[in-house]
């Protein structure tokens, strides 16, 4: 099946340069020696945040400079169906950006920042499935605080066509379910997913899900994971195989450093995080092509942290693709999203591409797999505990760029990958609530 279209909408190289004025007004707070930042509103989705870098009046924007990302918006052809509504209905379509001088953050419930201005750019999606669209690249006046002159913005507003897979988990993935690629209102069976336990016995091993394992393999648990033996709070052994619908294993998700609760307390604390390897198979074996590591974060926020890296074959360490939280409560949407990612991190622009299936969707993969990444990678929903984990029914939803999926394995490594990260989200559970009978074998329930 053909990709499903997708617009990514995004807001870059921002630069804000203000005139020092001979008398400034007393309530104004010059950015040489504040930050400023804007607030990004696109109408129907979420408000976004970021820092807006000052340069000095005299200078020009460093084109060459490589800028990350302010915000994006990643809109399907639903998105795109109702902001085209919403325009011929109520006006045209634009988007709004907000600039502050000031901190970002507030006090007694109202915006420390100083509201500079506000900038509106006209917005015209048509055909932005296929071309890409530049609404806005340079400067613009904003502001009337400063005698004689106004304030610049530069900034760089663009939609780009980002074609993408989608998939659907029908059910948790502790209850095996199979998995539907989406294309518009076609569900079309492509993988099956198989929940198990690794036995007390077999903690120095591999789980053994898949015919093609050999002797030769088995110290991946050993290599990566800890070997940690403590009675009581832990949640251990837990493994997911991906299997294609011929019933090979394609990808797989094994547990394989224990989720155990801090001394003292009844949490899996970033200091010692649980983990899992994404497993991908190769020359008759498996071999490990990621790392997700997961805790539950301290203080008001709650939340489920998380860190994932890439296993280069060459490499001494991992690569850090993605670091953040969700919600505990309300869960939310894991993203890898190397154009905006915060923390900077760079991944090889080229290297040996691993043997791959072929698959009718071979023509949409892009660059060398699995170590060239730039742009949109995946994302997937993530159900939070105050949804009703187990109950709610809402399935999980994957979504992978067309361009990061050359074959089978591709798209079911982020599969596995989208069901540990789930399963995370039960394995920092307070190990003072009880886990879903699903979760516990049978011979030892956890609590």
């Amino acid at each position: 099946m053909d990709p499903c279209p997708f617009v990514r909408l995004t807001v870059g190289n921002l630069a804000l340069k203000i005139p020092v004025a001979t008398k400034p007004a007393r309530t104004a707070v010059h950015p040489s020696s504040s930050p400023c930042f804007c607030k990004v509103r696109l109408k129907g989705f979420a408000l976004q945040t970021a820092v807006v870098p000052y340069i000095l009046p005299d200078n020009q924007f460093p084109d060459g400079q490589v800028q990350s990302l302010a915000a994006s918006f990643h809109l399907s052809k639903s998105d795109l169906e109702k902001l085209a509504a919403k325009s011929l209905f109520g006006g045209k379509l634009h988007m709004k950006i907000s600039i502050y001088t000031g901190r970002r953050g507030t006090s007694c419930g109202v915006d420390s920042g100083r509201l500079l201005g506000k900038v509106y750019v006209p917005l015209d999606l048509t055909g932005a499935e296929t071309r890409a669209i530049v609404f806005h690249s340079g400067w613009t006046t904003v502001g009337k605080d400063y005698k004689n002159s106004a304030a610049q913005f530069h900034m760089n507003v663009k939609a780009e066509p980002d074609p993408r897979f989608v998939f659907q988990f029908d059910g948790e993935p502790e209850c095996s379910p199979q998995v539907f690629q989406i294309q518009g209102n076609i569900r079309q069976p492509v993988f099956t997913c198989k929940f198990s336990f690794r036995s007390s016995a077999d903690r120095n091993q591999r789980s053994r899900p898949m015919a093609m394992e050999q002797s030769g393999s088995r110290g991946w648990l050993s290599s990566f994971g800890s070997e940690r033996e403590r009675p009581g709070k832990e949640r251990k052994g837990w493994s997911i195989t991906v299997h294609d619908l011929s019933g090979s294993p394609v990808a797989a998700a094994s547990m394989v450093t224990p989720f155990v609760a801090s001394p003292g307390s009844d949490r899996v604390s970033r200091s010692n995080p649980g983990s899992w390897l994404i497993l991908r198979p190769g020359d008759g074996t498996w071999k490990p092509w990621g790392r997700l590591e997961a805790w539950r974060e301290r203080g008001s926020a709650d939340g489920l942290g998380y860190r994932f890296e890439l296993i280069p074959d060459s490499a001494a360490s991992g690569i850090v693709l993605s670091e953040s939280t969700l919600s505990c409560s309300k869960g939310g949407r894991f993203m890898i999203d190397l154009a905006s990612s915060a923390n900077g991190s760079r991944t090889p622009k080229s290297s040996a591409s691993p043997g791959c299936s072929p698959r009718g969707s071979g023509d949409y993969g892009k660059g060398t797999w699995p170590y060239y990444y730039r742009g949109f990678v995946m994302s997937a929903s993530v159900e939070g505990e105050g949804a009703g984990r187990g109950k709610s029914g809402k399935p999980t939803s994957v979504e992978v760029s067309a361009q990061h999926v050359s074959c089978t394995e591709d798209a079911a490594a982020f599969v596995a990958l989208s069901a540990a990260i789930d399963l995370s989200m039960d394995a920092c559970k307070l190990f003072s609530q009880k886990l879903r009978k699903e979760l516990c074998p049978s011979q030892d329930l956890l609590s």
